[in-house]
Formats: C-alpha cells, sequence, structure tokens
C-alpha cells in the first residue's frame, strides 16, 4: 500500500492511497479457502470444486469483498500510521476509473480532532445554590399532582360549556362532503381549552349545551400525518350529549387513599423526595453551567467545522421543529434566522466543550463501564418496538460511532462529576424562584473567550420575546462528549425504525407518539405532531 498526502489544511487531512492489485487478489485467495468447503456444484463432491472455478463462479462478488476489506484495512493503517484523530467518519471515495485486476486509487478525507493541552483544572469554584424542600414546596407539588387528576361532575341540563369545562360529544367528519377513515366517533371526552384536538376545534364547542347539533369546521394541520389530510379543510358534524364541569379536589386522607396510599402523610413523604430530586437537579443544573462557563473562557481552540456542521443542525431542526407548533409559525420562523449567528456560537461551544471533558476524562482516567454501557443501551432499547429492540443492541454494540453517541452524555456526567469533586465549592440556601431566575438568566448568552466580561458578573440581555422557544439552545444541558473514534470505511446498517403511534396512517386522529393510543372512533382530530 502506498499513502501520499493530498491536503494539509488547519484541520483537513486528505490522502491518496494505492491498494495493489497484488494485495486484492491475495484476499480474493483466502476468501476462496474461507467458502470452498461450503460451495456445491454438479459433478464435484462437497468441498472439492476447485478453487479456479470458484473464481469464475463468484469472481465479482469475491473482488468486491475482497476490495472492500482492503480499503477498510488500508484506512486504518494510515490512521495508525499518521497517528490522526479523526472528528467524524472519514470520507472514503473509490476512484471511478478501478477495473478488476488493476491497483485500486482510494481517496480518505477527514478532519482531524485538533490538539489540545491538558486542560488544567486547578482553581475551579463554584457556588451551590441549594433550596429546602420545606412543607410549602411538597403541598405545591401535590395540589399540582391533584390538578392533573382533575375529576368531571355533571352540570345542569341547561348549562353552556365553557373553557375548563368537559364536553361529551358524537362527532362524523368530511372533506368535501366526503367522510374519511376514522373520522367518526361516540362519547369522546373533550375538555375545551386542553389543545387536545387541532386548532380551532375546542374553540367552538364554547356555549354549547346538552342536546345542541353543531357543525364544526376546521383546517387540519400541515404536519399532520395523514397525507391526505395535510391541511385540509373539514367539517364535524357534532352532537353535544353531556357539558360536565371540573370537581373540587379535596387534598386529604382521602384523596390519598384514592391513590393506594395508606394516609396523606404517607403521599406527602412520596411528594418530598420528588421534591427533593427536582431541587438537586436544578441545583446542578446551575453549578454545571457555571462550570462549563469557567472552561469555556479558559480555552480557545479551533474546532473541527463539520462537527460544528453536525451540531448546529441538530439545533436549527428543533428549533424549526417548535417554530411549527406556534401561533404564526412563519413568523417565528423568520425571527428565529435572526438568531442563526448565535445559535452557530452556541454549536461552537457545545463542540469545544464536548472535546474539553474528552480530554480531561482521558487525563484523570473517568470511564464508564461495560456494566454502565449494558444498562444505557437496554435503556435506548426500549424506544423501540419490541421486534426491533434485539437488532438494535446488536447495532449500536457492532458500530463504534454509534455506541460513542449513547455514552456520550453519561461520560460526561462522570467528567462533571469529577470536576465537582476537585473544586473549592461553596454553599448559600435560596429559593427555588430565584434558583430557577439564576439558570434562565444564563440562557441568553453565549460566553467563551472574547465575549467582553467575567464569567461570573454577566450583564445578561433579557431574554427575547421571540414567537420561537430557545430549550434547543441550553447550552449546558446538551454537550457532548468527542465520539470515539470508529473503524473507518465500513458502513453501519441503519439501526431500526423507533416505534410510533399506533394508528394506521390513514387514520385522522393519529396520537402524538408520547401519548397512548386510543381507538380510532374516539379521536376525530388530534394534533398530528408533539414537541421532542
Amino acid at each position: 500500500m502506498k499513502t501520499v498526502e493530498t491536503l494539509n489544511e488547519g484541520l483537513k487531512r486528505e490522502y491518496r492511497v494505492t491498494i495493489t492489485a497484488k494485495d486484492i487478489d491475495a484476499r480474493v485467495d483466502d476468501e476462496v479457502k474461507s467458502i470452498a468447503p461450503t460451495v456445491r456444484m454438479p459433478g464435484f463432491r462437497p468441498g472439492k470444486v476447485p478453487p479456479n472455478l470458484i473464481r469464475k463462479m463468484h469472481g465479482d462478488a469475491l473482488n468486491a469483498d475482497a476490495l472492500n476489506k482492503a480499503i477498510d484495512a488500508g484506512v486504518r493503517d494510515l490512521m495508525a500510521k499518521e497517528k490522526l484523530r479523526p472528528a467524524l467518519q472519514p470520507a472514503v471515495a473509490l476512484d471511478e476509473s478501478y477495473e478488476r485486476g488493476k491497483d485500486a486509487e482510494v481517496t480518505v478525507a477527514l478532519e482531524v480532532l485538533p490538539e489540545i493541552a491538558t486542560p488544567s483544572i486547578d482553581g475551579l469554584k463554584l457556588e451551590r445554590l441549594t433550596v429546602p424542600a420545606d412543607d410549602k414546596a411538597v403541598m405545591a407539588k401535590i395540589e399540582e399532582f391533584a390538578a392533573q387528576m382533575k375529576r368531571f361532575e355533571d352540570a345542569p341540563k341547561t348549562k353552556k360549556a365553557a373553557q375548563g369545562d368537559q364536553v361529551i360529544i358524537d362527532f362524523a367528519g368530511s372533506v368535501d362532503g366526503v367522510a374519511f377513515d376514522g373520522g367518526t366517533g361516540e362519547d369522546m371526552a373533550v375538555e375545551i381549552g386542553s389543545g387536545q384536538l387541532i386548532p380551532g376545534f375546542e374553540d367552538q364547542l364554547v356555549g354549547a349545551k346538552v342536546g345542541d347539533a353543531k357543525t364544526i369546521k376546521v383546517t387540519f394541520p400541515e404536519e399532520y400525518p395523514v397525507e391526505n389530510l395535510k391541511g385540509q379543510p373539514a367539517e364535524f358534524a357534532v352532537t353535544v350529549k353531556e357539558v360536565k364541569v371540573p370537581a373540587a379536589s379535596k387534598i386529604d386522607d382521602e384523596f390519598a387513599k384514592s391513590l393506594g396510599l395508606e394516609s396523606l402523610d404517607k403521599l406527602k413523604e412520596l411528594m418530598k423526595d420528588q421534591v427533593e430530586q427536582e431541587l438537586n437537579g436544578l441545583t446542578r443544573t446551575y453549578m454545571k453551567r457555571k462550570l462549563l462557563d469557567q472552561l469555556a473562557a479558559a480555552h480557545d481552540f479551533d474546532v473541527p467545522p463539520t462537527m460544528v456542521e453536525a451540531e448546529f443542525g441538530q439545533i436549527w431542526q428543533q428549533l424549526e421543529h417548535e417554530a411549527t407548533h406556534e401561533a404564526d409559525p412563519d413568523a417565528a420562523k423568520a425571527e428565529l434566522e435572526k438568531d442563526r449567528d448565535e445559535y452557530r456560537s452556541i454549536a461552537v461551544r457545545r463542540v469545544r466543550l464536548g472535546l474539553l471533558l474528552s480530554e480531561i476524562g482521558q487525563a484523570h482516567g473517568v470511564q464508564v463501564s461495560n456494566q454502565e454501557m449494558q444498562r444505557l443501551i437496554m435503556q435506548a432499547a426500549q424506544q423501540y418496538r419490541p421486534e426491533d429492540r434485539s437488532r438494535f443492541m446488536d447495532y449500536v454494540q457492532q458500530d463504534a460511532l454509534a455506541a460513542a453517541q449513547l455514552r456520550a452524555p453519561l461520560y460526561e456526567d462522570k467528567v462533571v462529576d469529577f470536576l465537582f469533586e476537585k473544586a473549592d465549592v461553596s454553599d448559600r440556601e435560596t429559593t427555588r424562584e430565584e434558583l430557577e431566575a439564576a439558570i434562565e438568566a444564563d440562557d441568553d448568552h453565549v460566553h467563551g473567550p472574547g465575549c467582553g466580561h467575567d464569567h461570573h458578573d454577566h450583564d445578561h440581555k433579557p431574554a427575547k420575546k421571540a414567537a420561537a422557544k430557545k430549550p434547543a439552545a441550553k447550552k449546558e444541558e446538551a454537550v457532548e462528549a468527542a465520539p470515539a473514534k470508529k473503524a473507518p470505511a465500513k458502513k453501519a446498517e441503519p439501526a431500526p425504525a423507533k416505534a410510533e403511534a399506533k394508528p394506521a396512517a390513514k387514520k385522522a386522529p393519529a396520537k402524538a407518539a408520547e401519548e397512548k393510543a386510543e381507538p380510532a372512533k374516539k379521536a376525530p382530530a388530534k394534533k398530528a405532531a408533539a414537541k421532542k
């Protein structure tokens, strides 16, 4: 094998690798010997077919397989010889003029990870803001839980439905006067104002009484999952059978017993644990952001553009998805465009911090154990259909890049915990409102070299009142450690499709993936897409 470097510019590298016909032919011989015992051919006993006949029968397939293996080995040798650390999967291309029996010319293009001096972890100072889980916080949580378990009771027959009331309806939907699959149902419960149905449906039930027959006109959203209903105007003939009003929930021992618990005190114990977990999570989020601010402010180096583009693509995709759920999607997307450069800066920061955390973890022996990795894979497999879970687990175990992407968040958390232990941490008790405000105030600025002020004394501008929300850009919540390097030139089998909502594509009432699917007849016009 002969290797020539053709590009060395910044973090970009490109090589021309020549794999000799002799090497490829030797691999074909090895493959012939490997399959010879299993080859069957008329006139020959099993395993006795001459090698030249095997070559004649399977020559093209054998040569293609040998060539792929030779390229795979050649690229691996190149990485080892040049001590390259690819940022992402190298792009490997076989010269179009290649002919069987000739040398193979292969171009290998990649971006390498930057050389990062071992980051210093001395002098880290953090403040741990803590909030006690007092009785007031616990009762507030119980009241919130009780509100989610809202009960409804019958209203007088003359009661006109209002926002917050529940109506029981029969319905029959049509588009251009023609009924569509899944568009009819009986005894469907609708809470007015819940946003359960497509825009406009619930609002038209306000003022309805028992026995009323109404024609509700709506338009299916453009992102609706049923192709022939996307963006289509529709009419629903609705009969109101019952009107119900919210029933007061008294928080006492009887309420606790309705949940299967012994008493209200027992419910308070359980809720206190949950409140403590939430508050500890907020405390950790605040500390982590301040830690990453310090790391970002102290380190500046070039990051691979392809990694930045990949990170920016994920941020932008989420933001665009969220914009589709705003009252005016077009205005929301236009507002996003104004902040494109800011989100790209966030992507640069995420990549740089990911590489920093990776370097710190490697320098100090932070590892994800095999047991932890298996637990991660099993948890991730639950997102898929039962019949696909085994295939997903095999895919992750065989594909180094997929495994690295799954491992990265846990690895990052372990490195962050390691840095917490090394930092000088002071404690201060505060309120939940102040802690949440401190976290929120840190969302609107990208800190790092050249930001113009110290990372402990931020003069934050007020969060923009943009139509599009910015949760995807919370820069500290999704920093990923640099993915592990993968054996190049080997295409992985695609991961199995994730489980989707149960209703068939034809049916109008497709629910969002995270909701429980109901019988088609009970869902005339559910929202098509949920926020991820």
